[in-house]
């Protein structure tokens, strides 16, 4: 709910960006960008003997599960800040995003926790066996019990 509130204190001091020559850049919350980069290093440690093109097996509940649901949560938590901001603060905030190469990692970290058969085996509202579901094709819901 924060999230989205976020970018208005940015917008405040946007007009002080405009005046240098060089490529300007402006980081998402401080808190955020460290805690990604944290996960991000906890990943690559995970993840380092896979190659991109195949993938993960990641056990249900275990530490490494943890870490890259956290991972997850919060590149969900950044694209929630960046929906919320301005054209011109967003231009900003990639500007940061491309520097620190952080949007690189989460595509490698994607690519390699992508499963190779996305098939959806929990239940839909849909009649069974219409066609093969998959995760790109059903609605989840994700609740927190």
């Amino acid at each position: 709910r924060l999230m989205p509130e976020l970018p208005k204190f940015d917008d405040k001091d946007l007009k002080s960006y405009g005046d240098e020559e060089e490529e300007l850049a402006l980081s998402p919350p401080a808190a955020l960008m460290s805690i990604l980069a944290t996960q991000e290093l906890l990943l690559e440690n995970i993840l380092e003997c896979i190659p991109v093109g195949e993938f993960a097996v990641i056990q249900p509940l275990s530490d490494e599960f943890c870490l890259v649901l956290g991972y997850l949560l919060t590149w969900k938590l950044t694209l929630a800040f960046f929906k919320a901001a301005s054209s011109q603060l967003r231009v900003l905030y990639s500007q940061y995003l491309r520097r620190t190469k952080s949007l690189n990692k989460l595509l490698y970290h994607l690519f390699r926790l992508m499963p190779e058969n996305p098939v959806f085996s929990g239940p839909t509202s849909e009649v069974p066996n219409k066609d093969t579901k998959t995760f790109f094709t059903e609605e989840l819901h994700l609740d927190v019990k």
